[in-house]
């Protein structure tokens, strides 16, 4: 903080902690900038704080700029202004130590690992001395060992990383053959009007061939994203991935829901990835809140299947199935779904559990009509899904209803 801005009077440190708190927050990929960080103090000093509860929905209303990063702002807010004693005393006194946990039934929350990354960067430096980088020729290089990382346990850099390797994935093409015909530079079947016409410039002196081909048509893709609390880590990762793909195949209709759907298409064809997910995350009010699946496929089906599931498409039901409201709703939105579309195939992240059974009440709900299921947690997995786009040759051959059998048993 530059020296010829006084802290608010009574508060001691409070503008010093403000400014330390604020380069954590950027480390752990916020854009707070120093603007920010002088309305944060002016903010503090007008609002006259005196409740813990007060103070941090102040530091919330200037830093957060988006729904999504409440996450990481209130994990940050936890653990560095963690209270030591008497409330009244100790609102502007800064902890940089988090509490201990037990490694062994502490479950790491999502975000976790690049908030650490950003609280504990100076202290890590500070007692590591430096290392001889080695290479060995059986090591595991970082890209492989990110490739089966979780998205919800990487870092802030892991996270550019993997959207790096995301853009530069090739993306197979899925193409169907057609029953119309167009011209071809060579074929098995002659196209009689364009050699008659060809046979006219030269006066019908000869008669020069031409020849027509069955046409080829690449489907749509549509995504129907999960934006949940519990889903929206993974999805951020994913969006970055369907950015990719509509790079590629160019007819990708995206659409994210919560507790209402959101079509986000035009969006997500800008061709900065960041400011496409921008727009996205703007045009979006219902991030990391709640989940209703049923009413969120009703108004799909309803409004936008007719428009975008033509010509063979393919639909990506990218959610976690954890529906509170009747199941018996949700059946008939998933029956309708997989009959509109061509290929119906469900990305659940709670797949990346050995232990994982199709217990819920909205997972045996969907299940039954879609015609694959797939986890997407990591890189491989999305390997794998491009592979599975590009043809039926890469499908898996099992048989989604047969979680139903495993959950029953």
């Amino acid at each position: 903080m530059p020296p010829d801005i006084p802290p608010p009077a009574g508060t001691g440190k409070l503008a010093e902690n403000i400014v330390y708190f604020a380069r954590v927050l950027r480390d752990a990929g916020l854009p707070v900038g120093p603007g920010a960080v002088l309305d944060a103090v002016s903010a503090v000093e007008a609002a006259g704080v005196g409740a813990r509860a007060d103070f941090r929905a102040v530091l919330h209303a200037v830093f957060v700029k988006k729904h999504g990063h409440t996450i990481i702002f209130d994990q940050a807010f936890a653990i560095f202004w963690r209270r030591r004693g008497l409330l009244d005393k100790l609102i502007a006194m800064m902890s940089p130590l988090a509490e201990p946990q037990n490694p062994e039934t502490a479950k790491a929350q999502a975000g976790a690992s690049r908030l650490s990354d950003a609280l504990f960067k100076k202290e890590k430096d500070k007692r590591e001395a430096p290392r001889p980088e080695l290479d060995y020729r059986l090591t595991t290089s970082g890209d492989e060992m990110l490739q089966k990382k979780d998205f919800a346990q990487m870092s802030a850099a892991e996270i550019a990383r993997a959207k790096a390797l995301i853009s530069r994935m090739r993306m197979q093409r899925d193409e169907i053959v057609t029953r119309r015909f167009t011209p071809a530079a060579h074929g098995a079947r002659i196209d009689p009007r364009r050699a008659f016409r060809r046979s006219l410039r030269a006066g019908g002196a000869s008669i020069e061939l031409a020849f027509r081909d069955r046409a080829v048509r690449r489907p749509p893709v549509v995504a129907i994203c999960d934006i949940s609390g519990s889903m929206s880590d993974y999805t951020r990762v994913f969006l970055h991935f369907l950015h990719a793909l509509g790079e590629s195949r160019g007819r990708v209709h995206t659409f994210l829901f919560g507790t209402r759907l959101t079509n986000v298409t035009r969006a997500l064809r800008h061709k900065d990835p960041d400011e496409a997910l921008a727009l996205c995350s703007a045009g979006v009010d219902d991030w990391s809140g709640g989940t209703r699946i049923a009413a969120s496929l009703h108004e799909f089906n309803r409004r936008w299947s007719r428009r975008v599931l033509g010509q063979g498409a393919s639909v990506l039901l990218f959610t976690d199935g954890l529906e509170r409201e009747g199941g018996g709703e949700l059946a008939r939105e998933m029956e309708r779904l997989g009959k509109s579309c061509r290929r119906l195939i469900w990305l659940n992240p709670l797949l990346r559990y050995d232990r994982f059974e199709a217990k819920a009440q909205g997972i045996r709900a969907m299940l039954p009509y879609v015609d694959e299921f797939r986890p997407v947690h990591n890189l491989a997995s999305i390997e794998d899904l491009v592979k599975a786009l590009a043809g039926p040759e890469a499908r898996r051959t099992e048989d989604p209803r047969a979680w139903l059998r495993r959950g029953a048993a």
